[in-house]
């Protein structure tokens, strides 16, 4: 696999739909039957999940963090992101 696995995704306007898994043992963005899922070891508080999330989402894509932006999901496990350009 390569260093970018996600990268055919980072066209803007692109619709990015991610299962989160928090206090997991590690961060680790995965593709598992057709679903990306992020896990990410953060507790879901503060906002603290999701912007480790983003972090890892966007390096997993090859965009910075200020390109993503959450449209829906800020509390849930189940989120989708935007691609700006």
């Amino acid at each position: 696999m390569t260093s970018r696995p996600l990268a055919h995704l980072a066209s803007p306007g692109t619709e990015i739909a991610v299962r989160v898994t928090p206090k997991a043992s590690r961060n680790l963005v995965k593709i598992e039957a057709d679903q990306i899922r992020v896990y990410v070891t953060c507790v879901p508080e503060d906002g603290k999940a999701n912007k480790e999330v983003v972090k890892l989402l966007a390096k997993a894509i090859g965009t910075a963090k200020s390109n993503l932006i959450l449209l829906r999901g800020a509390t849930s496990r189940d989120k989708l992101f935007r691609v700006l350009g």
